[in-house]
């Protein structure tokens, strides 16, 4: 067991790992890419990419990152839509042509692509945010400006968004 970790919780990330389970991503990281467009991951992280994962635009102009498993459910679930689906096939190019594939070093480090570091507008102070299945990386500002914008709309919820969670 490691240092501050619970049997339970190395069990579920050693589940993950395995693919028994999935990865859920969560919390705020604060890092900063380097001068060469690295990122370092948040060590809490690392263990579900170790194996690979894949970086591509994502909404509100963000960087989305997915474990390489999950990135190819995703694009399992995108060949299943209709081809004569404009939307899909937009969706899909955009996504895919956008997408790299990498393995981060030792030190959990990937390098962000100057395409997405500009879609994005990245540049050296970010925001990783765990999103459940996936990672998302933001410029700092443009975070700061969208919780802002959010924040009040979700504590004032008064409705069901998801049917059946609450």
């Amino acid at each position: 067991m490691g240092a501050g970790g619970s049997p339970e919780r190395e069990g579920r990330a050693t589940a993950a790992l395995q693919g028994e389970e999935r990865p859920v991503f969560l919390g705020t990281h604060s890092p900063r890419l380097d001068d060469k467009g690295r990122l370092i991951l948040p060590a809490k992280f690392r263990d579900q990419l170790v194996d690979g994962l894949v970086v591509t635009k994502g909404q509100e102009r963000c960087l989305y990152v997915f474990p390489e498993r999950a990135f190819e459910e995703l694009h399992e679930q995108l060949r299943k839509a209709p081809v004569t689906s404009k939307q899909a096939r937009d969706y899909a190019r955009v996504l895919l042509a956008g997408a790299f594939d990498q393995v981060p070093d030792r030190q959990g480090r990937i390098t962000v692509p100057q395409p997405l570091r500009t879609y994005a507008g990245l540049e050296r102070d970010v925001v990783v945010i765990g999103a459940g299945t996936r990672i998302e990386v933001w410029d700092a500002a443009a975070w700061e400006a969208y919780l802002a914008d959010q924040e009040e709309s979700f504590a004032s919820t008064a409705e069901e968004v998801v049917p059946g969670l609450f």
